[in-house]
């Protein structure tokens, strides 16, 4: 363990015992919820760590209420009232016998991290696009809402990342960390189409559905007669796939366990992105996964720096 690690693990332990108890229900609630995400995060030093999980509990909470079985008013409320919750956590307004955990731990961490806490708000937005019943006509339409629900979790966890003394271009690491977010978005969408379009939800741009014959949705596990459904996912696959160039310029800008964390987090979508690209009509019949070895082995590849080395080697600098 290094020195940096022993100190981290010194603060954890040291820690108020309410506090402890947050972050450790956070933890348990990552671990059970987020399996893709929870590889990552576990190569993290404890602090970092812990103000990750408390980043996806209060997310998972605010998707668990887009996703839920209440009628529109009744998840309109609840996240305006998860919004007054996350004004409450900007305000220091939390006390660590708060009997809201997840407010708790993500209070700790604001204070610890250079969080901005405003991509929390912009997470609700998106998903009150969800619950209001969005679809989105074209590509830039559909950005805006992925740079809500995904984009805005990147720069949130840049601020507990943070760069590099020194890096490279590191003024740009919010843009790349965004953008990182829209092609991990992408996938899940391409992932999750037949169970989004069971629950009544088009995400794909009208236009790119039009465009490969496509347009009366994905409620079978079948192609519909005429649709050009491989068509339309490998275009999506190409779009998805320059984001991820674009995204992991992030890497060489981090330190070697955040980067591992992000390699290994977007590593994995982009493996289950070359899967789903294999065989796309897979996605109509069930949702595609990676088995826990192939998971294993891109923790490790990104904890070994390969990633970030290869992406420093392969990058142009901006403007050339």
């Amino acid at each position: 363990m290094s020195r940096t690690d022993r100190a981290g693990a010194r603060s954890a332990q040291q820690l108020p015992p309410q506090v402890a108890a947050a972050y450790r229900y956070c933890e348990a609630v990552t671990g059970q919820q987020a399996r893709n995400f929870a590889y990552g995060i576990r190569l993290l030093p404890t602090p970092k760590r812990q103000a990750m999980s408390a980043l996806y509990a209060f997310s998972r909470r605010v998707d668990d209420i887009g996703d839920g079985a209440l009628d529109t008013p009744a998840k309109e409320t609840r996240l305006e009232e998860t919004r007054q919750l996350l004004a409450r956590v900007r305000d220091r307004d939390i006390s660590w016998d708060d009997t809201d955990p997840v407010a708790v731990a993500l209070s700790h961490a604001a204070g610890r991290f250079p969080v901005p806490l405003a991509g929390l708000d912009e997470l609700i937005d998106g998903v009150l696009m969800d619950v209001r019943g969005a679809t989105y006509e074209t590509w830039d339409d559909l950005k805006d809402y992925c740079r809500c629900v995904a984009g805005a979790i990147g720069r949130l966890s840049l601020g507990v990342f943070g760069t590099v003394p020194g890096a490279r271009e590191a003024t740009h690491a919010p843009e790349y960390a965004d953008t990182l977010g829209l092609a991990l978005q992408l996938t899940n969408i391409l992932r999750d189409v037949r169970e989004d379009a069971d629950n009544g939800r088009t995400y794909l741009p009208s236009e790119d559905l039009e465009k490969f014959g496509c347009a009366t949705g994905f409620n079978s596990d079948t192609v519909p007669p005429g649709a050009d459904f491989t068509g339309l996912v490998h275009f999506e696959v190409r779009r998805a796939r320059a984001l991820f160039a674009e995204g992991y310029r992030l890497l060489p800008m981090l330190d070697r366990r955040s980067g591992a964390c992000v390699a290994a987090m977007a590593g994995i979508y982009h493996r289950l992105l070359d899967r789903i690209s294999a065989d796309p009509t897979a996605v109509l019949r069930g949702r595609v996964s990676l088995p826990g070895h192939e998971k294993a082995y891109v923790a490790v590849r990104g904890l070994s720096g390969f990633d970030a080395r290869l992406v420093s080697r392969q990058a142009p600098r901006r403007g050339t």
